[in-house]
């Protein structure tokens, strides 16, 4: 068999030998597996990779890549087409003047936050609107607030949450576009009362405030895309918890493999 096969006899016996050493990579591939589970699977192989090198793990990334082909995992994209939600109703009060400019470069916590609304199309036949503040240096998410409809309350709520986590002394600048609830009388003096500068993209200039908009996208295709959320309740549990992972447990690439806490504290520090 082996002279047909033109196969020598030492080849032959070192394959079979092989087949039967244990697995080098079944500690990596286990770690492999939770890591991209854990990270709704969204992690790619280059932030799995300084994962496992934080973990202990001598490998380089082509071997986490090769060792995710095998086990089947890739990331998948989760994008659905919705109809958008439009805040712009005129000008019905006060609009800031554009600060930023698209000039996204702060390093700072809390010196640039960005601030927006988006919805959501419940099971139930209902909408759920998100309101959210980020910090612009860390990415981190000040405050989320998932409400039945974008209205007053809802921004209250989003400031009030903003006031007990912002710095003593904290001047910060924070963009949003020209939605109405922007531009009332009340949000204009409360951002004023909490030593805040408000600035706003001009009208129909959604990259204005884009780091706002890139959090609502990543939101949605990874959490809120994956699967039909059933009401407001689901929706507010769903949101909360991926927060609380975007904050803590989400490294970026840019960032040097850091969490949003973990850029923020060590910036303070």
């Amino acid at each position: 068999m082996l002279a047909l096969a033109k196969l020598s006899r030492a080849t032959f016996y070192d394959r079979l030998k092989r087949r039967h050493r244990p697995d080098k990579y079944q500690t990596l591939k286990a770690f492999i597996k939770k890591t991209f589970h854990d990270s709704y699977e969204t992690y790619g192989y280059r932030r799995i990779h300084i994962m496992a090198q934080r973990a202990g793990f001598k490998c380089s990334p082509n071997t986490v890549r090769r060792l995710m082909g095998q086990l089947d995992l890739s990331v998948t994209l989760y994008s659905r087409h919705v109809s958008g939600y439009h805040s712009y109703k005129g000008k019905i009060g006060t609009i800031n003047d554009n600060l930023l400019r698209q000039q996204f470069d702060a390093t700072e916590p809390f010196t640039v936050l960005h601030t927006d609304v988006t919805q959501v199309k419940l099971v139930d036949h209902t909408w759920g609107y998100i309101s959210a503040i980020i910090d612009e240096a860390s990415r981190e998410v000040l405050t989320v607030v998932v409400s039945q409809s974008a209205n007053k309350e809802q921004l209250h709520l989003t400031l009030d949450d903003l006031s007990k986590i912002l710095p003593l002394g904290a001047m910060p600048i924070m963009h949003s576009d020209q939605g109405w609830q922007y531009q009332t009388r009340e949000y204009q003096s409360h951002t004023k009362a909490m030593g805040i500068i408000p600035s706003m993209s001009r009208k129909g200039k959604c990259h204005d405030n884009a780091p706002m908009e890139s959090f609502f996208n990543l939101l949605k295709r990874e959490r809120l895309n994956r699967q039909p959320i059933q009401d407001l309740e689901e929706l507010k549990t769903i949101t909360n918890d991926y927060v609380h992972w975007f904050n803590h447990g989400r490294i970026s690439l840019n960032k040097n493999g850091l969490t949003p806490i973990e850029y923020r504290n060590q910036a303070i520090a």
